[in-house]
């Protein structure tokens, strides 16, 4: 993962500390994908798809969440399930879209892939 990549996600991990949620683990990594963000929120898992774009001419940051990169998450995310026996708990995908310049703009998107 290069610099700036590392930054938006350290962004995205502050903010979603600030709105209650606890980190597990980041950039969890295997065979099928990778995960940006695994978190807790009480008692439910949430994955987080972390994105930045600093404009939205294109469609902006949730945009950048194609259909390949969902299934690549999607993938991951049982991996880990399986890997960490947490299928009979409460889990959900979030997408966290950056974008702008400072002070950026936000947009949580949860339950994203459902």
């Amino acid at each position: 993962m290069n610099e700036q990549g590392k930054y938006y996600e350290q962004l995205a991990l502050a903010y979603l500390q600030q709105q209650g949620l606890t980190l597990v683990t980041q950039n969890f990594s295997c065979k099928v994908g990778e995960i940006d963000l695994i978190m807790r929120q009480q008692q439910s898992w949430v994955f987080v798809e972390v994105k930045y774009r600093a404009s939205n001419a294109y469609g902006g940051a949730l945009a950048a969440v194609s259909r390949s990169k969902q299934q690549k998450v999607l993938r991951a995310v049982l991996y880990y399930q399986q890997l960490h026996r947490i299928t009979q708990q409460p889990c959900r995908i979030d997408v966290l879209a950056i974008e702008g310049q400072a002070p950026y703009q936000y947009n949580w998107l949860q339950n994203a892939f459902s």
